[in-house]
């Protein structure tokens, strides 16, 4: 698996973990039922803690990604769309409100940034 880490980022290793593994996932980059490393393999790959690949792999179960299977390993989750549709929302609007909050920083007016957000999504 072809993970990125920064050890110079804000973000926690183990979102970096999160992060990628999910965009691999809603890419289809990885399939269901894929089997992932397991959490030593990974760990020595990265050179990075078991424990921080554990909770990244813990995250992603939560979040209905994974699914690990004692004894077997962790697997991709059976594509659940409506769970990828809504994490891909997620992101969307995450990213909306760090713009509406810039424009505000930058002293725009909601009206100025509804104005400018409609140009922008005109055809």
């Amino acid at each position: 698996m072809n993970l990125i880490i920064s050890n110079s980022s804000i973000e926690p290793i183990y979102e970096q973990i999160v992060r990628q593994i999910k965009a691999m996932i809603m890419e289809g980059k990885l399939k269901e039922e894929t089997i992932l490393p397991s959490v030593r393999t990974l760990s020595k790959d990265l050179k990075i803690s078991a424990l921080t690949v554990k909770k990244a792999y813990d995250c992603l179960e939560q979040d209905g990604f994974i699914v690990t299977v004692h004894g077997k390993g962790s697997f991709v989750a059976a594509n659940n769309k409506h769970l990828l549709q809504e994490e891909q929302r997620r992101e969307v609007e995450l990213m909306l409100e760090r713009a509406v909050q810039a424009g505000r920083h930058c002293g725009m007016k909601d009206e100025e940034i509804r104005v400018l957000f409609d140009l922008i999504t005109e055809e």
